[in-house]
């Protein structure tokens, strides 16, 4: 293994890409999706389970591991990856997006960052790009994101290009802070909101500082879906080719395959496990609401070709049953089936951009979800 951060890009199909990051840790398959450990836990899942389903890295959250048990905390025990039992990769986010949601509970200030209260017990924190890394390497994270502002749109223009200009600054500070730190990453953030030209200087600002990564933010957080591909579509042939391109927060399996079309390599997305502690379910037919009063007494699994236990071997009716009483089991095997599927189509997105197929494999899983999920017998 390697002990350096390292792309490979193996091959690409259109705008599709094929690749490999290689790192102490592990490697990461490309295009990948990385299941969301918010608090060190993906929740409903043993992460060993997480491992055979086939994820190569798991994503941490700054901003609530500082909350609890505590960065420094987290360091004496060893690091997160000793403490959760996950010897793989892992990429923590800055907390940014978390604490810019706080809204009416914290206060930017570009020198010191963001002061913030906590949501869990009310206390006061300060988050700068600089303590933001520093938490990142308590941690032990292997692949750390820059602290930067997330707008949610839609907002005014003057707003987007000045929460964009500093996250570029930040960029900076947080690029100075990180060092060089041996088969490590911090990847940068462009934002810009929805609007095309501040996504073009956000990117070619993150490209002169020569990152190893480039991640894109502030999409999937209101606007509608083709505004984020048209970001896409104006942002990435400004972000060099020959490193990792990470699509931040996103998405549904749609988001997902249309983005890989456009040059994405990586994903995370909270979705698949929230779905499923809700009673939904992603599958080759699309989406199941297993709340459905239709599927009350239906023995079929959901996918009787799935190589997941959950999808092909508990009845509808039972599914059904599990979650219409609140059981926590039914949660836990729709995250296991959602997280299935997940693995499964980056799987399926890999072999074919390898056989130079993607645009006949992205058509044909289109039509299956747009067939819709077959009626009871």
């Amino acid at each position: 293994m390697s002990e350096e951060f390292q792309f490979h890009l193996k091959a690409t199909d259109g705008k599709a890409r094929l690749g490999k990051i290689t790192m102490p840790r592990g490697e990461i398959r490309t295009p990948a999706f990385m299941p969301v450990g918010t608090a060190g836990t993906v929740k409903a899942m043993y992460l060993d389970q997480v491992r055979d389903l086939g994820a190569d890295i798991i994503l941490g959250n700054t901003y609530h591991l500082m909350l609890r048990p505590g960065a420094e905390r987290v360091a004496r025990l060893g690091g997160l990856h000793s403490l959760i039992r996950w010897p793989h990769p892992i990429l923590t986010d800055s907390g940014g997006f978390q604490v810019m949601s706080l809204s009416d509970l914290r206060k930017i200030d570009e020198k010191k960052g963001v002061t913030f209260r906590s949501h869990v017990d009310g206390s006061i924190h300060q988050m700068s790009p600089e303590r933001s890394i520093e938490i990142q390497g308590l941690l032990g994270s292997d692949i750390q994101m820059q602290l930067d502002e997330c707008v949610r749109l839609p907002a005014g223009p003057k707003e987007i290009e000045q929460s964009m200009e500093m996250s570029l600054r930040w960029a900076e500070r947080c690029r100075v802070a990180f060092g060089t730190q041996p088969g490590k990453a911090m990847f940068g953030i462009v934002q810009g909101g929805d609007i095309g030209a501040l996504r073009i200087r956000s990117a070619q600002g993150l490209a002169d500082l020569d990152l190893k990564g480039y991640a894109v933010g502030g999409l999937a957080v209101g606007e509608p879906q083709h505004v984020m591909l048209e970001m896409l579509d104006i942002t990435l042939p400004v972000l060099p080719t020959s490193k990792p391109r990470y699509l931040m927060g996103v998405g549904t399996p749609d988001d997902i395959i249309k983005s890989v079309a456009r040059g994405i390599d990586m994903f995370d997305c909270v979705m698949p496990t929230r779905a499923g502690r809700h009673g939904l379910a992603y599958t080759r037919r699309g989406k199941v609401n297993l709340r459905n009063a239709r599927h009350a007494e239906d023995l079929r699994p959901l996918d009787e070709e799935s190589d997941c236990p959950a999808a092909r071997d508990y009845s509808r009716a039972y599914l059904h049953h599990l979650i219409r009483a609140n059981e926590s089991l039914g949660g836990m095997l729709l995250t296991w089936t959602n997280l299935a599927y997940y693995q499964d189509l980056m799987k399926g997105i890999r072999g074919a951009i390898a056989e130079g197929r993607f645009a006949d494999f992205m058509a044909e899983t289109q039509e299956m979800w747009a067939r819709g999920d077959i009626d009871p017998v």
